[in-house]
């Protein structure tokens, strides 16, 4: 993936919110928060998904506003000037990192007060050891695939590294952070259970994936699939001539059931994939965008990848109603999702 954050048009955007924060109203605004009596952390997060987690711990005693709308290309989203007052604003960034977004974080660094926090979580996550590389993320490019939320686990170790943060700079709520996490620890580990009885019900030859973009790495390596490939290359262009055609070839000496697109990523190719190779063309696949809208019940992390699994599941051959019954709703909260 290419660093996309030198690009020219980022440098004027950046040069304006330069602009914004040497007028120093985050200072401004946060004295007249606290004068008002809302002395709660405020925190910036990124994409979805991690949005909802921060949600999940912070609960009531932190005002969160995420900043990469739902439903938009994450690797590629540039954000606007305005953002740079939200940025000034900040006590606590939040930011997946490992080269996800690159823009948002050169604006963060431009912007944040000198004693707000970014907390980049892919990076405390995984280790070097433990990256994964792939289609659209070779080890060429020297960027490794930052998708890690898709596997439960990860997710949880996202909320743990967002605990521990959030209760060093607010001691007097480290009991309610606390609280949060065992009850959002307790609901990854029924998903993480979920996941792997409904997975072996899946054929073993059919515990292969190809999708459009190259989300699952992690998961796969946690639960025993395996990758075969994705459409979109490296530098998010379409797959070449040749690209095709192997994958053509590919899915149909595997005799997959069916191939998977993404709701943000789509894609005329990969539906000529399936239907060259025989395969279902199935196109409901979510990275990042929360199923349902703000306020319902499934709109969470939990409910992504109980959304994904239940889709993802049947397709390949096997039955996912142990993910399909749990509970995927959110612990009491107040997240800005921008639409």
């Amino acid at each position: 993936m290419q660093r996309i954050f030198l690009r020219p048009g980022f440098w004027a955007l950046l040069f304006a919110a330069l602009a914004v924060s040497a007028c120093g109203g985050g200072t401004a605004d946060r004295s007249q928060d606290e004068v008002q009596g809302d002395k709660r952390l405020r925190v910036v997060s990124t994409v979805s998904p991690i949005t909802n987690i921060v949600e999940n711990i912070g609960g009531l005693r932190i005002q969160l506003q995420g900043v990469v709308p739902e439903g938009v290309n994450s690797h590629t989203f540039e954000p606007t000037p305005s953002m740079a007052k939200l940025m000034a604003q900040a006590d606590l960034i939040i930011f997946n990192g490992l080269f996800l977004e690159e823009p948002t974080l050169a604006l963060a660094e431009a912007n944040k007060r000198s004693d707000a926090v970014i907390l980049s979580l892919g990076e405390q996550a995984v280790s070097k050891e433990e990256w994964q590389f792939d289609f659209t993320f070779p080890e060429s490019a020297g960027n490794p695939n930052p998708h890690l939320w898709p596997d439960p686990n990860l997710g949880l170790r996202y909320a743990e590294l967002v605990h521990d943060r959030l209760a060093a700079m607010d001691p007097d709520n480290a009991e309610y952070y606390g609280e949060n996490l065992d009850r959002f620890r307790a609901k990854v580990t029924q998903m993480d259970e979920a996941i792997r009885i409904a997975v072996a019900t899946v054929p073993v030859e059919n515990r292969k994936l190809l999708t459009y973009h190259d989300s699952w790495a992690y998961f796969a390596k946690q639960y025993g699939f395996e990758v075969i490939g994705a459409v979109q290359p490296s530098n998010f262009s379409q797959p070449s001539v040749r690209e095709v055609a192997r994958l053509i070839d590919q899915v149909r000496s595997l005799g997959l059931p069916a191939v998977f697109g993404s709701e943000v990523f789509p894609s005329d190719v990969l539906e000529a994939i399936a239907s060259e190779s025989n395969a279902r063309f199935v196109d409901d696949l979510a990275d990042d965008d929360l199923p349902g809208k703000p306020g319902d019940a499934e709109h969470s992390y939990l409910g992504l990848m109980q959304q994904n699994l239940t889709v993802m599941i049947p397709a390949l051959g096997g039955d996912a109603s142990a993910v399909a019954g749990l509970d995927v709703s959110n612990l009491p909260g107040g997240a800005v999702y921008p639409q």
